[in-house]
């Protein structure tokens, strides 16, 4: 079965009319009706230059971003456990032949301590990365450190990007209680694919675009897309994007439980991301945002540390509903070890958790920790069928205060305890009388010195 099929692709950017007001707000209306978007409706927006109707766009991203989701932004961090590689990707700073790079795998012991101290600023749910080894990335070694870091620390939700598997070997990720399984294509783009990815086990553009396919034959439910924009034309990758997740949605009854957007950026000892083949503008970048909140209603849209403070807080108005913060993209970084050449790629956002929370919430949304949703087996399907009727935000309402809340009394600083209270209070004011109640009790069982509180 065609996972995308690049001619339709290639034609539906080929047809393009000149701008057209009318046709905008038609395809805007459809969005709003939640059912997303065709191939041929996205391939028109992301033509689209007037300013004016690019306002238009945006604000319709955001407003089905609010009737979804609310104003919750799940926040997570990402754990590093080994940056050894077999694959010469030419964009990445862990691709083998990169003799610039400190390599280092973390020991399970390490990786503990590092879990313990990304949970000791506030996080609970991280995502475990690594380059691709076939015993230092193993299925077996992964799914021990996830049990360890579920045994040892308070973490509640451990999501997984790593480089395609079996099924047996999901099977085994899905036995250690893994949340979601993520995955790039990187570009979808089969020529630039197999000039970035000359040689390794990566080289095989086919075995990687069928990776979610094997994760959910593997029970795994939720998976997630994302494309390295800066490889090739984003207008292409954006409806590849697209076609990946109707194929999912076809196929297995469910579409990508997130999709990820980051833009190339510099990485130690790689031309190629210092200079990338196709470079996405700012404006450009948050079209690429935007519409894909507007096609793939559903789906959490990722914005990680590579982007800077302002295009993060931009993003947030646009569709994002998850963003790492404090992070750092090299084994054993939290701990502070010294080495400082052996992350993956130049970061532009270097604030702390508590910073970021505290922007968030000056800006007027919800910092989330909540991890509910998986613990309940509100998943897959399940999941879908809430997000798709904008019922989820029914459970996000309550459960991102309550999380809050519980980051608040334990880990804030007083200047982000103090504007977050704030923030909670008014958060209540607008809930309807049955969800403030039950906000409202959720909110005394933490006065009473529970924690991990959830519906």
């Amino acid at each position: 079965m065609l996972v995308i099929n690049e001619d339709k692709i290639r034609a539906a950017l080929a047809s393009m009319p000149t701008e057209d007001l009318g046709r905008v707000r038609e395809i805007l209306a459809k969005s709003q009706e939640f059912r997303g978007l065709n191939l041929q409706e996205v391939a028109y927006l992301t033509t689209i230059q007037d300013s004016g109707l690019l306002q238009e766009i945006f604000y319709a991203a955001n407003q089905i971003k609010k009737e979804i989701y609310g104003k919750r932004v799940v926040i997570f961090a990402p754990l590093y456990t080994s940056n050894e590689c077999i694959n010469n990707c030419l964009y990445c700073g862990f691709r083998r032949s990169n003799d610039k790079l400190y390599r280092k795998t973390l020991t399970l012991e390490e990786v503990i301590n590092e879990a313990k101290i990304i949970e000791s600023k506030g996080h609970k749910r991280i995502l475990l990365i690594c380059g691709e080894h076939p015993e230092k990335s193993s299925a077996k070694y992964l799914a021990n450190v996830m049990q360890n870091i579920y045994d040892h620390t308070d973490i509640r939700r451990i999501n997984v990007e790593v480089a395609p598997m079996s099924v047996d070997d999901y099977q085994e990720l899905k036995n250690a209680d893994i949340g979601t399984y993520v995955v790039f294509q990187e570009t979808y783009n089969r020529e630039v694919y197999k000039r970035m990815h000359f040689s390794g086990v990566k080289s095989d553009f086919d075995w990687r675009i069928t990776a979610h396919d094997r994760a959910l034959q593997a029970g795994i439910d939720d998976v997630g897309l994302g494309v390295l924009f800066g490889l090739h034309n984003w207008r292409f990758e954006v409806l590849a994007l697209l076609e990946h997740a109707n194929y999912l949605q076809e196929r297995f009854g469910v579409g990508p439980h997130t999709i990820s957007v980051p833009r190339l950026e510099p990485a130690l000892g790689s031309e190629v991301a210092s200079k990338p083949l196709a470079p996405v503008e700012d404006l450009d970048f948050c079209k690429i945002v935007a519409i894909l909140r507007l096609a793939v209603p559903y789906t959490g849209i990722i914005m990680s540390t590579r982007e800077d403070l302002a295009m993060r807080r931009k993003t947030l108005e646009l569709g994002v509903s998850q963003i790492s913060a404090g992070s750092r993209t090299d084994p054993g970084g939290y701990s502070n070890s010294g080495v400082t050449n052996a992350g993956q790629f130049s970061l532009g956002d270097y604030r702390t958790l508590d910073e970021v929370v505290y922007d968030i919430a000056s800006l007027g949304y919800l910092p989330s920790f909540c991890t509910a949703c998986y613990r309940l087996g509100r998943t897959g399907e399940d999941f879908m069928c809430l997000a798709k009727h904008g019922k989820i935000k029914n459970m996000c309402a309550p459960n991102a205060v309550v999380t809050f809340a519980e980051y608040l009394n334990t880990y804030a600083g007083s200047d982000t305890k103090a504007i977050g209270d704030k923030l909670i209070q008014q958060e209540l004011s607008l809930m309807t009388n049955e969800a403030r109640k039950l906000t409202e009790k959720l909110l005394s069982r933490l006065t009473s010195g529970e924690n991990d509180i959830f519906i």
